[in-house]
């Protein structure tokens, strides 16, 4: 049996749905009503067949029509018209054509724009109908022609907006895959690099071994262990070395002091503390430190400037822990550091790529980041 949501499950949903397009369209529609009722005392009086209840019916049933501004713009639109031809409505045609804009873009509420001025001058001179907003031409056309051309333009200043925010989006995420691609090159090059050397070894150490058991049983068996080794190494050449350009591995547990003066050197004191076990993590988890360690170090440099950062190294039963946090500053840097913003998809895909996990975030007046791996030992 499902339990009925709390309060707070509750609100939090209502704020989201607060926040959607169906809502906003809901609030659009509600507000292009709110302001066409207002007319309804003047459509009760005039020539048009319509009682103050009938009218506002009317008018409920077109403002109705912009829930559908997104998906079918032209609707309202058409009904807008319809308004204004048979009850001298402008305020509808406003919202319709702010929503062509909006989501058609500018040629379309060009057109839209032009067909609705023609339309109004056509009905202005339709014998036997009054002019409702000005006796003479040029009075009727300076009110439409300008709530025309001022709802469609802001609506394609919207959609321009709508358009670099898309495109600013995509460049974010293009950025951090480009992030992510790069790290996974940099962990396979420092598996090359480390995990070749073994490989070498090993395949040096079974053809000395084969050497000395020459003529004896097991002189074969090292041949072909030797034989292994060397064709795991073009292996790891063949899917590493040639898809990315080799690099410098990078530097374990031992580079950490250096990551902390540079950071001294920067304006950031840092307080390191490597507990002892940690030093017999494997080169590749080493490496996984150095680099989590580095951009954290990085980022307190940019965001934080001047203020005290404590990084500490632990081994917790199964796990290494990398604790990192730096105090905020009351107020952001001026000028605002120049910043990616894909550090953080760098490192988690570092740490996750070796099973682990990474959490980041400001708690009250620090910011901490939490890195948990496997330290690969053997259990007691």
């Amino acid at each position: 049996m499902s339990r009925l949501p709390t309060f707070p499950a509750l609100r939090r949903r209502v704020d989201r749905w607060a926040v959607s397009p169906p809502a906003l369209d809901v609030i659009t529609a509600v507000s292009a009503f709110a302001l066409m009722v207002l007319d309804v005392p003047g459509l009760a009086r005039a020539d048009n067949s319509l009682t103050g209840v009938t009218a506002t019916l009317v008018l409920a049933a077109g403002a109705a029509t912009l829930v559908l501004r997104r998906r079918l713009p032209w609707i309202p639109y058409l009904v807008a018209l319809a308004l204004m031809g048979w009850l001298h409505e402008l305020t509808m045609i406003q919202f319709a054509l702010y929503s062509l804009g909006r989501f058609r873009g500018r040629k379309v509420a060009v057109v839209a724009t032009v067909l609705y001025v023609a339309v109004a001058y056509a009905l202005f001179h339709t014998p036997g109908r009054p002019a409702p907003h000005g006796e003479t031409l040029s009075d009727f056309l300076s009110l439409v022609v300008p709530i025309g051309v001022l709802a469609a333009g802001v609506g394609i200043a919207a959609y321009r907006q709508d358009l670099v925010r898309a495109l600013e989006s995509q460049r974010a995420e293009a950025a951090a895959r480009q992030a992510v691609q790069e790290e996974r090159i940099s962990v396979g090059r420092d598996v090359h690099d480390l995990v070749g050397r073994e490989l070498t070894v090993l395949a040096v150490r079974a053809e000395v071994l084969a050497v000395r058991a020459r003529g004896e049983a097991h002189m074969k068996d090292f041949e072909e262990l030797a034989d292994t080794a060397r064709r795991a190494h073009h292996t790891l050449n063949e899917t590493i070395v040639r898809r990315a350009d080799h690099g410098a591995a990078t530097p374990g547990l031992e580079g950490l002091a250096e990551l902390a003066d540079e950071s001294e050197r920067m304006g950031n004191p840092v307080e390191l503390t490597v507990a002892e076990e940690a030093k017999a993590l494997s080169p590749l988890r080493q490496a996984a430190v150095h680099r989590v360690v580095q951009e954290c170090l990085t980022n307190a440099a940019k965001h934080a400037p001047g203020l005290p950062v404590t990084v500490a190294i632990a081994v917790a039963g199964p796990d290494l822990r990398i604790d990192v946090r730096n105090a905020l500053p009351e107020s952001p840097p001026d000028p605002a550091p120049v910043s990616t913003g894909t550090g953080l998809f760098s490192m988690e895909e570092r740490v996750t790529s070796m099973g682990g996990t990474l959490t980041a975030g400001a708690y009250g007046t620090t910011y901490a980041v939490t890195a948990l791996l496997p330290t690969g030992f053997a259990p007691a």
